[in-house]
């Protein structure tokens, strides 16, 4: 599977009193680069929260800081998956400056219920996951996150602006 990319810049809020990016802030580049991942696999987190209560949930992150990061640097994230169970996704996420590698780090991923319990990833959602392709429509990626139809209310008319003439 090739590696999703997704790239962002370093602002002045990422760095450090040092001028250089506070380690904190790769775990948030890498869950930005996640979510990416996830949208553009075609898998809507929110309809399977609001169908089935079931939420994505970190559960466990090796990491290794190798090399600073400053600010303004252009930087790309890079997603694959390292492995796949009906429980768990376990992802492989690198963080780059140009060539050169400056963060690293194994996330595994859990799907949890609406009381917060471990539950089975629905099955196309793996699959879709560990082939790392797009889903080719809409209804695909509902059934890959296990979901009916969306519900979306009726759209209502715009309210008749009093400045617009009948003509």
């Amino acid at each position: 599977m090739d590696a999703h990319r997704f790239t962002c810049r370093v602002y002045y809020e990422d760095t450090d009193l040092a001028g250089i990016v506070y380690y904190a802030n790769y775990l948030k580049f890498i869950e930005r680069a996640r979510s990416e991942w996830v949208r553009e696999l075609g898998l809507d987190q929110r309809a399977l929260k609001e169908s089935e209560g079931a939420v994505f949930a970190v559960r466990r992150v090796e990491a290794d800081y190798l090399s600073p990061a400053r600010f303004d640097d252009l930087l790309c994230v890079t997603t694959t998956v390292h492995h796949a169970t009906p429980a768990r996704l376990t992802l492989d996420q690198e963080v780059r400056r140009d060539e050169t590698l400056l963060f690293r780090a194994r996330v595994t991923l859990v799907m949890l219920d609406a009381t917060g319990r471990p539950r089975r990833l629905p099955e196309r959602l793996r699959r879709l996951a560990e082939s790392g392709a797009p889903a080719r429509n809409r209804e695909e990626a509902r059934q890959a996150s296990g979901q009916d139809a969306p519900r979306r209310p009726a759209a209502s008319p715009a309210p008749a602006s009093p400045h617009s003439r009948a003509g």
